[in-house]
């Protein structure tokens, strides 16, 4: 499996379909994000746009490889093991892009609450910021496993579908995105780090089930 997932890792690098996704949320942080914002609610942005970047990602991954060359793979590993590798690769890679960005966003925002009158330590912060991101990056690997092949083969209802399901995986009631996206921005009115630990497991079993069943999907289906 590792050797997998490092094969689908170097195509995507080498192919640089990377770029698009990564220049995405380079603009969207750096559009909400700005030096001297409080800590919390930056890391909250930041946050959150990585949902819709990991989606694409995984759509980039499951699809980079040609079908001579997916055959090739399919028949030497197994079509459940390559597309779990695919979907590896592209969640690594997101998250690899997350920890960067949170960290970036650590160091340029002033450590205080939303009022400015509480101070609030570095260290705690970036720990909670790297778990909400994980979150978002776990749910929108489940996104895009759920919205490209097997499931949604063409392309423009894959792309419709992920965008639609990325947004309401942003914003809908009981999601974990939101509800962890939420605890850094509500922490950050009263200065209180509280680590999103619930929705991280929820997120978990969401990537999951979503990778299980779009790996036993390719098996029947492709």
């Amino acid at each position: 499996m590792t050797a997998l997932v490092r094969y689908h890792a170097a195509l995507l690098l080498r192919s640089q379909r990377w770029l698009p996704p990564a220049l995405l949320y380079a603009v969207v942080t750096g559009i909400g994000v700005r030096a001297g914002e409080p800590v919390l609610g930056s890391l909250g942005y930041a946050a959150a746009g990585l949902l819709p970047v990991t989606a694409w990602l995984v759509r980039v991954c499951l699809n980079q490889e040609p079908p001579a060359a997916r055959h090739v793979t399919a028949a030497a590993a197994g079509r459940e093991r390559v597309h779990l590798a695919a979907l590896l690769a592209a969640t690594a890679c997101a998250g690899l892009l997350g920890a960067a960005g949170t960290l970036v966003v650590t160091a340029i925002s002033a450590p205080v609450d939303a009022g400015r009158e509480v101070a609030v330590d570095r260290l705690p912060a970036a720990l909670a910021g790297l778990l909400t991101a994980a979150v978002c990056v776990l749910l929108g690997a489940a996104v895009g496993a759920l919205t490209t092949r097997p499931l949604i083969p063409a392309r423009a209802w894959s792309i419709a579908a992920a965008s639609l399901t990325a947004l309401l995986a942003l914003v809908a009631a009981g999601s974990p995105a939101r509800y962890a996206v939420t605890g850094l921005v509500t922490g950050s009115l009263s200065g209180t780090v509280t680590y999103p630990w619930l929705p991280l497991a929820g997120a978990a079993a969401l990537a999951a089930a979503a990778a299980a069943l779009a790996c036993r999907l390719t098996a029947w289906r492709e």
